[in-house]
Order: C-alpha cells, then structure tokens, then sequence
C-alpha cells in the first residue's frame, strides 16, 4: 500500500518515488479502464443516462490525476539518477484540466459533452422533408452534386447547425482551457498542446515546414482554379483569386453506383419546393465529400493532367467483388501481419463497431481508435462505406492498433505515440504502400499491369489532391486556436480571423457572407471535440520520411511512390522497434533509430511528388498562371466587425444602424417642409394674383389717387408679394435638393454597410 503522507525526506528518495509510480501505475488501470468503457457506451449510444455516466467516470479520472500529479511535482527530480523514473514523473506532473477546482471541472467536462454531442447528433433539414445527417448523407451530397447551388445549401446548412450552437459555449471553453493550463504551470492552453512535443523551437519548425511544402501547394492550387474555372465559369472563379470553399467536394463523373439517401430526400419534397432546388442527383459512387475543403479527392475527374488515361475506379471494383466492412478490416490486419507485427486479439473483433448501427440509435460516427488499458481491449468505432476512401481509413485506425498492441506492456504515462504526430504517422504509412499500384494489382484491384508516364502523373495528381492539399488546413487548425487562446485573436472576430487564415494559407473563401454570428470553427470535429490538430500536419511530412526509410529497409529500388513493403519482415522489425518505444523516448532518438535523423525533413514527401511537381511547374508556366491570390480577401459583413464608419465617424455597428434611420427620417421631415411650403407659396400666389387685379381695378376707377400695394412678410422682413413668393420658389428649390442630397447619402450609406465584394457574384449566396 502506498503510505498517503509523505515526509519531506520521501521526496528526495529515488526508491519511495519508484514505489509512487508503481501504486500510480495499478490504480491508473482500473480507472482509466472505467472511463473508457462509458466514453465508448456513450460515444456509440448517445443518451442522457450515458452521458452522465461518462461524466462521471471523467470526474473520478480527473480526481486520481490531481491526487497523484500534485504529489509528483513534489518529489526532486532534479536529485535523481534513473532517466526513466526522471521522465515518468515529469510527465505525470502535467494533470491538464484535472487542475481546475471540481465546480469548475464539472462545468469544463459539461462544455466538452454538450460541444461534441452537438456536433455528432447535427442535421440539416430540408423544407417539409427530412433532416440530414454529416455521415453519409451530407457527405455523399458534398461528393456527388455538380450543382453550386446545391453544395452550397449543403455547406452553408451544415455550418448553422453546428458552428452557431457552439459560437457562446466556446468563449467559455477558452476561458476554462487556458485557466487549466496556467493551473499547471503554462501561459495558456496553446502553449500546453505544444509542451507534447518537447521543443523549443516547435513553432519556427513548423513554419519552416510550412514554407517548403509552400511551392508544392501554390501549383496545386492554381492548377486547380483553372480547371474549375473552365468548369464553373468565370462568374464563380477568379483566376487570380481564391477558390469558393463550396466547390472542392464534388465526385469523379463516371463512377455509378446505388442512388444515395439525399437524393431520395429531394424526391420526397413537394413539387412547388422542389422546383426551385437543382434536379435530383444521378446516381454516382458514394465517395466521401469533404465538408471542409480540406481534402480535393472528389474533383479528381475536373483536374486529371491526361483525361484519356484515367485510373481505375477502385470503389466499384471493390463492390463488384462483394466487399464488406469486415472484409476491409481482414485485408488490413492481413497487411500488418505480412510485416511480421502483432495480430489483434479475439475482444477487438467482439467489441469493434465496424459499421452504423441499425437499431436507430444516436452515436458519434467520427472514426477512431481505443485503448482500454487493459492490455488486451482494443477497438476502432467507424461508420464504414464500402470505398477505397474508407479502407485506407482503416489501414490508418489499424495502425493505432497495432501502436496500442506494441506497447501495451510500458507503463500507462508512456501508453502514447513518440509525440503525437507519431501516433497518426503509423497508420498513414502504411496507407502509401497499399495504395501504390503494385499493391493494389496484387490484391485484385486494378487491372493494369503497368503504368506509363502519363498515368504515373495522375496516380500522383489524385494522391495530392488528398495529400497536398490537406498542408495548409492542418497548419491553420491549430494556428488560429493559439491565437485564441494567448488572446491575438478575440471573441468578437473568431469568424472573421478563422476566414482570414484560411484565405492567407489555403487560398480559399467562403461562398456566402458570413457574419459573427455564425462559429464555422466549431462545423470541424477536432475543434468541437477540442483535440489538438498540429499532430496531422507533422504527421503529413513525417510518414513520407518513414515511408523512404521502410523502402529501403525492403529492399525496394526506384521512385518512391512506387514502393510497396507488403510482405517485408525486415520493414516489419524496424517498425515494430520504435513502436515499442511509445513515448518512452524522446521522439528524435525514436525517429533516429528508423530514419536516421534527428529532424521531421520534408525531403521524401518533395521526392515523392517530383515528377508531378515538375508536370504541375511546366503546365502553369505555359497558361501564364498567377501563383497565389494577389490582391484579394475574403469577405466579411461590416456590420459585424467593431467600428463601421458612418459620415467619417467611426461607430458601433448599431450607432451607426441607429443614425441611417435617423438621416433618413429627416429626410422624409425636409419633404413634409418643403411640401408644406410649396403649399404656401401656391396661397400666396393666388392672393397675389387677387391683390394685383384689386389695385388695378382700383386705379382705374381713381386715377388720380396712387395706391401702394399692401406688403407681405418674408422670414420677418417685409417686402411686396411678388418679391415675397419668388424668393420662397427659391427656398423651395433648395429645400428639394437637400431632401434629394440626404435622402441619396441614406441609400449610399445603407448599401456601403451591406456591400458584397467585387469577386462575389449574386448567384453564389441567392437561391432566386
């Protein structure tokens, strides 16, 4: 038993902190185990009763971290001799939001559900018809529409059914992040992410990365503005700008398969409805649409470099030969096997949810692997279609698998990647050799036997438009919750800031206005589930790294792209000698012992796209393209920013609001007036006219008597009528051009504050 107090001795004492850990270490097992199980019993089945169930269980984690992190901090590490013991507690002393004092641990882990729930149990509706799920159906629209029309109703739907519900309940999530994260020691809940990585220099890193995939990504970019430009037309793309976010989803035109659910959805709205809406779906392959432009897959069709050599459409090779879900996941485990790793056990076959539910039940379908802590319970929750898409998926959540099964017998604090990067690398490796073609000619899934040059180029242009294009989302994910978290970016411009990002690294806009209202963060899971995202970004450059390092641990000789280590038990032993590592290690010793260096390059990931990156240099150069999107930004409405400015004040948006309404009923009191006055002026002249036949007839009848004409007033000055009605024909007239001058800068005013951009035609946000 482990003694509850300690004397100021015991934290000096190499052997009462080893006796610390191991007590730590066996508690933490039945725990942790606990808190799995009702995360998953929720995650797969949403009710309330499940709920507080896990909420529960993340409250007794949360009180045996704090129990046991403050002890650690206590003990002097500095004084001790054994590396690991040294590491084991540094890392135990980071309790993360087990710090926060138990109200306010309740309300974070109450923040935390309500986000993700909200997020997993999203639909969008159609008028008088169904409500559409992310998976499959939104999915399948954003993959197979060819109207813009229909995307965007897709895009935009999809954003007000979950940013918007998430837009206050973040604010507070960001207060309670970064109070946890001071609470152990770190200056906000960014700086606590990137202590995961143990550098100083992550965020130079990073950027460095950035910077030399930049060129890669610039002539992905501008060549796919072009064929969308030829498709779409130059009333939606511009080819020196950004590309609207809504149009990158769209699915391969000669796959066919069974008509989805949302075009049955379409079918079963009235006619009148209908009628305004695109025309129902054709049928195509149900390949997965990205909700979030972060993945260009889908238009593969509209930007191939040689259209009469087109690749094969694996998806429906795959249904024709009767694939199931499970047989996805045998195939996978057969591949691990052939490198001579570990097999899965009997309890992840029982307990794995392969595939949605039928029972009708609530659940999260976000694809994801679980360790149990046990030693023997893993499992992968997927919602799997029968796709090429959703194997590879696969191959990636088994890799996890095959992490958790390496080092399932090191302690629970090192039970994790190297550094989380790693964790997502794993699985993605293996993914570059299944989907070479070698591999895929050997498992029945092309025909071909041999690809030229020019197929090799659309080989390539197909794993970019997933690969490449995914660089500046990954980047962006965590660039901007930084910001908010050390407070450059505030409250009241998350939208605008979010918009900002993605148009300085991404190139891309939104299709419609979008206001701060709106929270198009929180429409991405990672956000809504707050898991850190820099890890997908690393992980992109780091599996070309240890893809070359595995190829040449097989032997392979040629192009990288052409390497396949299925079968290779020498690839398999390197592999499986950093998987046992966890993160025992300090990750550059794990990714020196199977590369070689000691630095994430992006040296493998530019090899394996050469030849595309030179096809792609030379195409843009013979089109004149314009690299980049010079002179543009995304639009924002005004109105929703702080200061507008309004007769070259700068004002609240509802100062300002409340003086164009005041400008213009002023206007409408200069017309009364002037009205008025023209009304008085008619008498006036008509009295005149009475006045002047009066005294002539007068004159007439006595003409040796001279009458003078009676005077009348003007602003308080006396003068004859006539001079009297002609200077107020005058103040009439001016009275009529101050009421045309206010009422014209009303207008101006109005549609100033409302502008759309010069870029943004009428078509992409009206449905008239």
């Amino acid at each position: 038993m482990m003694p509850t107090l300690f004397s100021t001795d015991d934290f000096y004492n190499e052997t009462v902190a080893k006796t610390f850990l191991q007590f730590y270490e066996n508690t933490t097992r039945v725990v942790w185990n606990q808190f799995m199980e009702a995360s998953w019993n929720y995650v797969t089945n949403i009710t309330k009763k499940n709920r507080e169930e896990m909420l529960h269980k993340d409250m007794e984690r949360s009180q045996h971290m704090l129990f046991f992190g403050t002890r650690a901090r206590l003990f002097k590490i500095a004084r001790f001799q054994d590396p690991v013991v040294k590491r084991m507690l540094s890392k135990l002393q980071n309790i993360d939001k087990a710090a926060l004092p138990k109200d306010e641990l309740r309300e974070y882990n109450k923040i935390l559900a309500y986000m993700e729930t909200t997020y997993s149990m999203a639909q969008v509706c159609l008028n008088e018809g169904p409500c559409l799920p992310l998976e499959p159906d939104l999915e399948e629209v954003m993959a197979t529409s060819r109207d813009q029309k229909e995307l965007l109703w897709a895009w935009q739907g999809w954003r007000d059914a979950v940013g918007r519900q998430l837009r206050i309940t973040f604010e507070r999530y960001v207060q309670l992040s970064n109070k946890a994260a001071k609470l152990n020691g770190y200056v906000d809940m960014g700086a606590l992410w990137r202590s995961k990585y143990e550098s100083d220099t992550l965020e130079q890193d990073l950027e460095q990365l950035y910077q030399e995939l930049q060129p890669l990504y610039l002539n992905l970019h501008a060549y796919v503005r072009r064929a969308l430009h030829r498709h779409y037309g130059p009333e939606f793309i511009d080819l020196r700008g950004p590309i609207p976010a809504h149009l990158l989803g769209k699915a391969p035109a000669g796959l066919v398969t069974e008509v989805g659910r949302a075009e049955e959805a379409l079918k079963q709205m009235p006619r009148k409805e209908r009628d305004g809406l695109p025309p129902p779906l054709s049928p195509p392959t149900p390949l997965p649409g990205n909700m979030w432009a972060q993945s260009w897959v889908n238009i593969l069709d509209l930007v191939l470099p040689f259209p009469k050599k087109p690749p094969e459409d694996i998806t429906k090779i795959m249904r024709g030969q009767h694939w199931k879900p499970k047989k996805m996941f045998i195939e996978a485990e057969k591949f691990y096997a052939s490198l001579g790793l570990l097999p899965t056990p009997p309890e992840f076959w029982k307990n794995s949810m392969m595939e949605r539910p039928t029972d009708g039940r609530e659940l999260e379908c976000h694809a994801s692997a679980w360790d149990f802590y046990n030693s023997k319970d893993f499992r992968i929750k997927k919602c799997t279609e029968v796709t090429i898409e959703d194997l590879l998926s696969i191959f990636h959540q088994m890799g996890h698998i095959q992490y958790f099964l390496q080092y399932r017998n090191l302690s629970v604090i090192f039970r994790a990647g190297a550094n989380p990067a790693f964790e997502e690398a794993v699985g993605s490796v293996i993914t570059l050799s299944v989907f070479s073609h070698k591999h895929l000619l050997n498992r029945g899934l092309v025909s071909h036997q041999h690809q030229d040059s020019e197929e090799e180029v659309n080989f390539l242009m197909g794993i970019a438009l997933d690969k490449i294009a995914f660089i500046p989302f990954a980047y962006l994910m965590d660039l901007f919750r930084w910001k908010v978290f050390d407070g450059t970016i505030q409250k009241d411009v998350y939208n605008q800031e979010w918009w900002n990002l993605r148009l300085k690294y991404q190139g891309l806009c939104p299709p419609v206005p979008r206001t701060e209202e709106d929270f198009d963060p929180g429409a991405k899971f990672h956000i809504s589930a707050s898991v850190p995202y820099i890890r997908y970004f690393l992980s992109l450059v780091l599996q070309f790294q240890l893809h070359e390092a595995l190829c040449k641990a097989s032997g392979h000789m040629g192009p990288l792209h052409r390497c396949d280590i299925y079968n290779s038990k020498m690839a398999g032993k390197l592999l499986e000698d950093v998987l046992k590592l966890g993160s025992s290690k300090p990750w550059p010793e794990v990714l020196e012992k199977i590369t070689g260096q000691t630095e994430v390059s992006a040296k493998a990931l530019m090899t394996y796209f050469k030849p595309l990156l030179n096809w792609l240099v030379t195409e843009n150069v013979r089109q004149g393209e314009i690299l980049g999107w010079p002179d543009f930004s995304c639009y924002f409405e005004e109105k929703y920013t702080d200061k507008v400015t309004f007769l070259s004040l700068e004002l609240d948006p509802n100062q300002a609001n409340f003086g164009q309404w005041v400008l213009l009923a002023l206007s409408f009191v200069m017309f009364l007036v002037a009205l008025l006055l023209a009304c008085r002026l008619h008498s006036l002249e008509k009295r005149s006219l009475a006045q002047d036949t009066s005294i002539q007839d007068t004159n007439l009848q006595d003409t040796n008597t001279l009458k003078t004409p009676p005077n009348t007033y003007f602003l308080g000055i006396a003068m004859e009528p006539r001079q009297a009605v002609k200077r107020q024909w005058i103040l009439l007239g001016l009275c009529l051009i101050l009421m045309l001058c206010s009422i014209s800068l009303t207008i101006w005013i109005f549609t100033q504050h409302n502008r759309k951009p010069p870029w943004m035609k009428a078509e992409w946000w009206s449905w008239d």
